[in-house]
């Protein structure tokens, strides 16, 4: 059953923000911790802000894997950037979407009137999931430990088996659902599957992501938004500042030469996917009322959402339930929107999506609809590229969506977006953001 919220939520101004630049994982933000992604982040957002760090009342972060050295990531954030100790943190996690629940709890804490200024974001260090003992392992490891004489240390020594030494990958158990037991990119092939999606369509897709990533690079549409990591941190002999995952001259031959990587038999490749990624990104929020106390005009607001649950294994489709509620509550359609972003978790899952929500039959039998939601005009969808080409730190991509929709809505003169995204374990969340003149 589907309940819309109880209340419209008043709009919620985001005033500055900044992301990291976003690294394919194990490449040059590889020993860079998400504490020191999200650190960059918040500092730049709020150095953005022209405010200082004793004004903020809350930082909330999203992040997934979840270092073991920093239960609390936000709260550890927060202090490690100087953000005052007596003031409040917290960490959420929605899998995908992480990075736009921590933007939607900080709507609430301030709607609340819990904090008058809050800063939200995302961070996640993909290339840091570490590797893991299997129980069994992990026992006779614990033993060890607490043997006391060399001969008990001896005796688990020889009880050790090759197999012991195999670890389990983190990053490939934290992407398996484990209701449905399918990986993220199996939940893709059974979208490719359902919807008749062919491979040079999904090439296609990527190539477009790829293209338009790149012209926005060239540009220097992106660093706009982006505060380079310095050369320190990175361990390099110069800042990192800009993605590295954009292909510049992606082709259809390219892309046609990378084998099926989840079912030999299927369609999604690693060039129709989006890749492992680092990088962390950060917003400065206040309320409506309380934007003339920065002197400067809000990128623009947060102004209502929804989020929906679905078939784990058709996880791709929980925008289509997202948006459908979100247009219910409001009396939107598609075309009140200027422009879209739709992550792009895998080209198939996007392409899924499209046809889902110009379905009829999928609005009838799905979303209790008489008529379909209706068709994304591709020429507001992703209009800088996506995830396939930008990479998809899962916690921090959510804002990521939001910060780069608010600069792209005051680029091109739009007043409305909608940003949308899939969630592992089948969710979706849709985010109305609006900017005004």
């Amino acid at each position: 059953m589907i309940v819309s919220k109880p209340d419209t939520m008043n709009p919620v101004a985001v005033m500055a923000a900044a992301r990291t630049p976003f690294a394919k994982a194990f490449t040059e933000l590889s020993k860079v911790s998400a504490v020191e992604l999200g650190k960059i982040a918040l500092l730049g957002a709020v150095g953005h802000s022209g405010l200082r760090l004793d004004d903020v009342d809350e930082v909330i972060f999203g992040n997934v894997a979840g270092p073991a050295d920093s239960a609390n990531i936000a709260r550890v954030i927060a202090l490690s950037s100087g953000v005052p100790q007596d003031r409040i943190a917290h960490t959420v996690n929605r899998n995908c979407a992480s990075g736009i629940e921590s933007l939607l709890a900080g709507c609430q804490s301030l709607n609340s009137r819990r904090a008058g200024l809050v800063v939200a974001g995302g961070t996640e260090s993909m290339s840091q999931i570490p590797l893991l003992f299997r129980p069994a392992a992990a026992r006779r490891m614990m033993k060890l430990a607490r043997a006391r004489s060399w001969r008990e240390k001896l005796r688990v020594l020889v009880s050790l088996r090759p197999a012991d030494f195999k670890p389990v990958v983190g990053i490939e158990l934290g992407l398996t659902d484990p209701v449905s037991g399918l990986n993220m990119g199996e939940t893709a092939e059974v979208l490719a599957k359902e919807f008749a999606i062919t491979r040079d369509q999904q090439d296609a897709f990527a190539m477009d992501s790829h293209v338009k990533a790149e012209a926005a690079q060239t540009r220097c549409f992106l660093s706009g938004e982006i505060v380079p990591v310095p050369e320190s941190t990175a361990g390099m002999d110069r800042p990192f500042a800009k993605d590295n995952a954009i292909r510049y001259g992606q082709s259809m031959q390219s892309l046609a030469k990378l084998r099926p990587i989840f079912d030999p038999a299927g369609s999604v490749t690693a060039g129709n996917s989006c890749p492992l990624t680092d990088g962390a990104a950060a917003v400065v929020m206040a309320r409506e009322d309380e934007v003339v106390r920065f002197g400067t005009s809000p990128l623009g607001y947060i102004v209502d959402y929804a989020v929906a649950g679905c078939d784990p294994r058709r996880m791709g489709l929980g925008p289509v339930y997202a948006t459908a509620k979100l247009l219910d509550q409001r009396g939107w359609s598609l075309s009140d929107f200027d422009l879209i972003e739709i992550n792009e978790a895998f080209a198939a899952q996007v392409i899924a999506c499209e046809r889902a929500f110009e379905s009829k039959q999928f609005a009838e039998r799905e979303l209790g609809r008489g008529n379909a939601v209706g068709t994304i005009d591709r020429s507001k969808l992703n209009v800088h590229g996506g995830a396939i080409a930008l990479g998809h730190p899962v916690g921090t991509t959510g804002t990521r969506l939001i910060l780069t929709m608010m600069r792209a809505l005051r680029e091109s003169g739009g007043n409305r977006g909608l940003v949308t995204l899939c969630v592992g374990g089948g969710q979706g969340v849709a985010v109305a953001i609006e900017v005004r003149s």
